[in-house]
């Protein structure tokens, strides 16, 4: 996941103070529950400290092992709320090594942790193969859902939220980049991207030249202080780039879906033929207004004159 230096949430451990003692009083519930032999795929803050949650942060305190991507940085972590557990690097360089000893530890009874530098783990990160062995090995995976770059840059974009298609990183060579643009430039929903500030300026112009005039976004240190996130065309935030932000750290880059084009009662009419035939009047319907995006009261009318056409 893009990270960036963690933003300190304070001194002490939440549950230290007596002023949120309903907070405390719940992670002592949280702390009490037995924790079952497995994988814990923990997802931790993507800046703000303040984003830990309390599921987490009782799952960290309790298991045998913690797995991280870099010890020292989770280690800001752990130690700002008093985390002292068994702390083991696993990342791409080790993860084959790694792995059956992790399973070994399973086999053994031991509850094991895995956290990513930040937010979600498995998500542009290594531990995906470690889930699935896990997994065929019989032993359960459970998710303690957290911070995500993904979803808190799409949902403060501004852009279409119902339906997305996460890419991560493009291809660094530009010749590459420019093909996998190509191929998701017909996508009908919004793409999110992941890009390191050494790239963001190439990608953002061959994102302009490729996907065209459709609204975009980026944003930048979300959660912590200094978070923005610009929008406008591929166009516009070319131009910004370098300029109105400072290329640092990592980016959320986000593309819109493709501007409608426009749908005649002709082409409704086509697909109401097809559709009218295989389902019931009325799911036929909603199924050419998902189809085509258009209003469902438009759709609506055509078929009702096709239907006292028969």
């Amino acid at each position: 996941m893009p990270k960036d230096d963690i933003t300190d949430a304070g001194s002490s451990p939440p549950w230290h103070s007596p002023v949120i003692s309903p907070v405390a009083a719940a992670l002592e519930d949280e702390l009490a529950k037995p924790l079952i032999p497995g994988l814990y795929l923990v997802s931790t803050p993507i800046g703000n400290l303040a984003d830990i949650s309390l599921r987490a942060l009782a799952t960290l305190a309790r298991v045998e092992l913690i797995c991280c991507e870099d010890t020292r940085h989770s280690r800001t972590l752990f130690s700002h709320f008093g985390i002292s557990g068994k702390i083991h690097a696993y990342h791409e360089h080790n993860a084959r090594r790694e792995r059956p000893r992790i399973l070994a530890a399973l086999e053994a009874g031991q509850t094991v942790a895995l956290v990513s530098d930040a937010g979600t783990p498995l998500i542009s990160d290594p531990g995906h193969k470690l889930a699935r062995e896990v997994l065929e090995a019989g032993f359960p995976v459970i998710a303690i859902p957290g911070a995500s770059a993904i979803l808190a840059a799409l949902t403060s974009s501004g852009l279409p939220a119902d339906r997305f298609f996460f890419e991560g990183f493009l291809p660094p060579r530009r010749e590459a980049r420019r093909k996998r643009l190509e191929t998701l430039s017909d996508m009908p929903a919004t793409i999110v991207f992941f890009e390191a500030p050494s790239r963001i300026q190439a990608m953002l112009a061959d994102a302009r030249d490729i996907l065209g005039s459709r609204e975009a976004a980026i944003a930048k240190e979300l959660t912590k202080l200094h978070e923005a996130v610009w929008r406008g065309s591929f166009e516009e935030l070319a131009a910004r780039a370098g300029k109105d932000f400072v290329l640092k750290g990592e980016f959320v880059v986000l593309a819109g879906p493709p501007a409608p084009t426009d749908i005649s009662d002709d082409d409704i009419r086509e697909k109401l033929k097809g559709a009218l035939g295989k389902s019931s009047f009325r799911d036929g319907v909603q199924d050419v207004s998902d189809m085509l995006d258009v209003p469902r009261k438009r759709v609506y009318k055509i078929a009702l004159g096709i239907k006292d056409a028969k």
